[in-house]
């Protein structure tokens, strides 16, 4: 039986979650979907050494990074607090460097991307970041493409993740890749994960950002979006409910949110429209009112042009249905 052997690079202050979803996840697949390849997944540090986490815990290392030799079917980069300091130790750089060559995949997680593209592992590809480390690692790295966006990238054979949680999305992408959706869907289910979701689905949802709290005549409007997505949206609708002048209302928006009233419409519409395609059995015409699309087709039309599928192959591949 041939084994999938996957690296798991740690280093002090590193983030455990990113850590534990990528192994949790990879040995979810063992467990449940007994693959042909199975993963076997080896945890290396520095030294073979102890680091500490940034919530004060330690993890035990296994493997020595210095010592462990390929070839490997992935290599995947933790990121974490501690990302700097690594990305600035000439050994780590040097051996994440030698053993990403050994490699047939090599990925990271959030800022772990920081350490490849000390490597020199990212030059001329396009990759992601935790959005709000994304513009540090492009000023460090001209040389690099970086995109805040998307929750994860794949360029060839380099894949590059979000923030935290994002190792499961990516996980989630790599067993599919390697074993098929059925599989990848099973993990998804034993783990209790709600929503896999697309890799260029946007990192920043209104289901997890909120809109900043300065101003109050925004949070107003953001709040009359959210509770009726299905009605007139316009800006000059949203110009009456805030009581002020459309063009007052595009330039608080931009300030406060980095986006015009319709812009951030748009984008709330298509969230809530995704959530409601993975998450109920609603038909897409239902979908579409409910979200203000006005038709099924403009529905899919939005769709394939934000996340790259149409609705109902998201609802096929990537969610399991519940009743609406």
């Amino acid at each position: 039986m041939n084994e999938r052997l996957v690296v798991v690079v740690g280093y002090d202050d590193a983030e455990l979650i990113e850590i534990a979803a990528v192994t949790t996840s990879l040995g979810m697949a063992n467990k449940i979907g007994s693959p042909r390849e199975p993963y076997r997944t080896a945890f290396v540090t520095p030294g073979a050494r102890q680091i500490t986490l940034p919530t004060g815990l330690a993890l035990a290392g296994g493997d020595a990074l210095e010592r462990i030799t390929g070839p490997f079917d992935t290599v995947v980069v933790a990121g974490g607090w501690g990302h700097r300091r690594a990305a600035d130790d000439p050994l780590i750089v040097a051996h994440v460097r030698r053993i990403a060559r050994e490699s047939r995949r090599v990925a990271s997680v959030c800022t772990g991307a920081a350490i490849l593209a000390a490597a020199g592992l990212l030059d001329g590809h396009r990759v992601t970041t935790h959005w709000r480390w994304a513009g540090d690692l492009a000023a460090r790295h001209p040389e690099v493409s970086v995109d805040p966006g998307p929750i994860y990238i794949r360029d060839g054979d380099l894949v590059t993740s979000a923030g935290v949680t994002s190792a499961l999305d990516l996980s989630m992408a790599l067993i599919q890749e390697d074993h098929g959706p059925e599989l990848a869907r099973r993990v998804a289910r034993e783990l209790v994960i709600y929503l896999q979701r697309p890799g260029n689905q946007a990192q920043m949802s209104m289901f997890t950002a909120a809109p900043p709290p300065g101003n109050d005549l925004v949070r107003r409007v953001v709040d009359h979006v959210g509770c009726h997505l299905g009605g007139d949206l316009s800006t000059t609708a949203l110009a009456a409910v805030a009581g002020v002048s459309a063009r007052h209302l595009t330039r608080l928006f931009l300030a406060e949110l980095g986006q015009t009233p319709g812009q951030y419409v748009r984008r709330t519409r298509l969230e809530a429209a995704a959530h409601l395609v993975a998450g109920t059995s609603l038909t897409m015409p239902a979908v579409a009112a409910r979200c203000g699309f006005g038709s099924a087709e403009t529905l899919r039309q939005a769709f394939v042009g934000a996340y790259g599928v149409a609705p109902s192959h998201y609802r096929n591949t990537h969610a399991h249905s519940r009743p609406g």
